[in-house]
């Protein structure tokens, strides 16, 4: 391996060595000989002279040497040393003259060298370990804070491989030709192809972007530098780039490898965008960083790997062509993906025989990978808790839904009329959701306070849903607000209980209007809400003023009449449903929470049949999340807006 470094670096460093060894040296004696109070020498004649007639004072008598305050001929006190002689009757002499005296024992050589010269060493030693000592072998002295921070992992240390990846079937096919060319990299070579320099991975949080990434590298058998990006900017000015170039310098060293930049946001974000300008360090680190992926060749066998979950506030040059060559989306997993999770987790802990994986995943919907994660470790520590010998699926619900709503809590006091509002808004959601058309099965309903709810409707999809039609939103605005209905109807009053419910509402009655043209008096029209420019995320400031405020007026009017249209419909729904209503409030009270059974009993119902997607519907499901999936792409990805809330209430 060819060492880059100048020729002329080791001289230099041995000049700024021999420079500091100087000024280290200079000071020592600058201390050493520091200026300090000058005494006069007297003989010893002078002294005894300067005794008998009192003239001295403050004297402190050694073996070898007299010092104190004696007086000139000025009638000044001055310091005075004399070396005394084989005198026995000094001290006699000394206390007739009624002298003050004190007896001090001379320093030995040994001692002498202690003090005048140990401090030195001392102050040398000081300066060697804080700027001259090698570099240690954890990265952690002085001298490397510019040093990249980025750990390696060895091809032997590496056990995570595509097995223990699941639900992310496309991606996985995606980065194979990653895999293929680090392993044989000749194979593509002899056709003219090349490597792609860098891959992105985005998605959501906890969609396991990072696992993949070290898969591949697992997979592969190649060496895996992993650091997150927040690691290379610090408070002193260059350290961002300067780590940045060392990390390449060390993947060069151990190519073929994979550098993994976890969380690329936070050094890649627009630059010259949003309020005050943009971040001086940070983008001097983003530019260092475009360097090294414009400098290095694909024969290099060095790979750029980052995950981000905002792809669309990372800079236009950092995500072109030739840079983050290749954009891979991972998207929440689907039922099969959720079921393919939650048996990789499984592994790990004892179930029941009675545990069926494929409907926990039904329960699941919208679940990412890392939630999947938390229920069977909650269901394992709930299992374990009530001393059971492995998970049942009573634990596995009780996860799932301290996953969604939190823990229960048991011990909140709440009066009994509080208790009775509550209940009459929970059976509201949970009648208008079971005899609506197009809405989610109900699961359970429970007055039994979890996190910040005081009780919940649970409603779980029988399938995964990628479209959402307008009587669907009809239906959901209605179950929304069934809650506030119902307290009208039964109380005739309201309370602050729907607060959520009039806030999701809103937000669905709005995005119907404006941005999916479910009106019908605006037509099929999409207009900008103002809420998609962040400022603080790497954007500049816009105003958007595309239409009119008669426009504006007519919007907030069709917003009204769908709220006003669907609780009208709500409290009918109720009304018509008064006895069966009553019912289930009773029951409720009794028991505190009710399944879908006997909901389904009480309210005189069927239970709706699962639709069992056949495995054409399925493929034809796939190859639209995958067209979709290509057409949006990093730099215009779903918004939070666009997933819909599939666990209802």
């Amino acid at each position: 391996m060819k060492n880059n470094k100048h020729p002329n670096s080791r001289k230099m460093i041995s000049l700024g060595q021999i420079a500091g060894w100087i000024a280290v040296f200079v000071v020592a004696v600058l201390l050493f000989n520091r200026p300090g109070t000058k005494s006069n020498l007297l003989d010893y004649s002078d002294f005894k002279q300067k005794v008998a007639a009192s003239e001295v004072s403050d004297l402190s008598v050694g073996s070898e040497v007299i010092s104190g305050m004696y007086k000139n001929e000025q009638g000044q006190f001055v310091p005075f040393k004399t070396v005394r002689m084989t005198d026995p009757d000094l001290v006699k002499e000394l206390s007739a003259a009624n002298v003050k005296y004190k007896a001090e024992k001379d320093n030995s050589w040994i001692g002498n060298i202690l003090f005048n010269v140990l401090w030195i060493v001392l102050l040398i030693g000081l300066w060697w370990f804080i700027f001259l000592r090698p570099q240690r072998s954890d990265g952690k002295s002085a001298m490397s804070f510019a040093r990249s921070k980025a750990k390696m992992q060895n091809p032997a240390e590496q056990t995570v491989t595509f097995k223990d990846v699941a639900g992310c079937d496309e991606a996985k096919e995606e980065l194979q030709d990653i895999i293929k060319f680090l392993k044989n990299p000749k194979k593509f070579q002899k056709l003219g192809g090349k490597l792609p320099k860098g891959v992105l991975l985005y998605g959501a949080p906890g969609t396991g972007k990072t696992l993949l990434a070290k898969a591949v590298a697992g997979e592969a058998g190649v060496a895996f530098f992993s650091a997150s990006a927040s690691e290379f900017v610090e408070m002193f000015v260059g350290v961002g780039a300067a780590r940045v170039r060392d990390l390449f310098d060390q993947a060069k060293k151990n190519s073929p490898a994979i550098i993994f930049i976890d969380e690329l946001d936070a050094v890649g974000r627009r630059r010259f965008a949003g309020i005050g300008g943009g971040h001086d360090e940070r983008e001097q680190t983003l530019n260092q960083l475009l360097i090294e992926l414009d400098g290095f060749e694909s024969k290099q066998g060095i790979i750029l790997m980052a995950s981000t979950n905002r792809p669309d506030v990372l800079d236009p040059a950092l995500i072109r062509p030739g840079r983050f060559d290749r954009h891979i989306s991972v998207p929440a997993p689907d039922l099969k993906g959720r079921e393919e999770i939650l048996k990789v987790h499984a592994k790990k802990v004892k179930l029941n025989e009675k545990v069926d994986l494929k409907t926990v995943a039904k329960g699941t919907p919208g679940f990412v990978g890392a939630d999947l994660a938390n229920v069977v470790n909650e269901a394992a520590i709930l299992a374990a808790r009530a001393d059971k010998d492995s998970v049942e699926p009573a634990d596995m619900d009780e996860a799932i839904e301290r996953v969604i709503a939190g823990p229960q809590k048991k011990s909140r006091i709440i009066s009994k009329h509080e208790l009775q509002v509550i209940a009459a808004h929970e059976v509201g959601h949970t009648l208008v959701a079971r005899l609506t058309d197009h809405s989610d099965p109900v699961h359970k309903v429970s007055i039994i306070p979890r996190g910040q709810a005081l009780g919940y409707t649970l409603q779980l999809p029988v399938e995964d849903k990628f479209l959402v039609s307008k009587s669907e939103f009809k239906d959901r605005l209605c179950i929304l607000l069934a809650g506030r209905g119902a307290e009208e109807i039964v109380f005739g009053e309201i309370t602050s209980g729907a607060s959520d419910d009039l806030n999701k509402a809103m937000a669905y009655a709005r995005k119907m209007v404006m941005e999916l043209g479910m009106s019908e008096k605006l037509g099929p029209i999409a207009l900008p809400s103002g809420e998609e420019s962040e400022v603080f995320l790497g954007r500049d400031i816009s105003r958007h003023t595309t239409y009119s405020p008669e426009l504006a007026k007519v919007i907030d009017e069709e917003i009204l009449n769908l709220i006003r249209s669907s609780y009208a419909r709500a409290k009918e729904i109720i009304s018509s449903h008064r006895a069966a209503f009553d019912k289930l409030v009773t029951v409720l009270l009794e028991k505190e929470v009710v399944e879908a059974n006997e909901i389904d009993e009480i309210l005189g119902l069927k239970k709706p049949e699962v639709q069992e997607e056949t495995s054409a519907q399925q493929s034809a499901d796939d190859l639209a999340k995958q067209t979709a999936a290509k057409q949006a792409g990093p730099k215009e990805p779903a918004t939070q807006g666009d997933l819909f809330d599939m666990e209802g209430k």
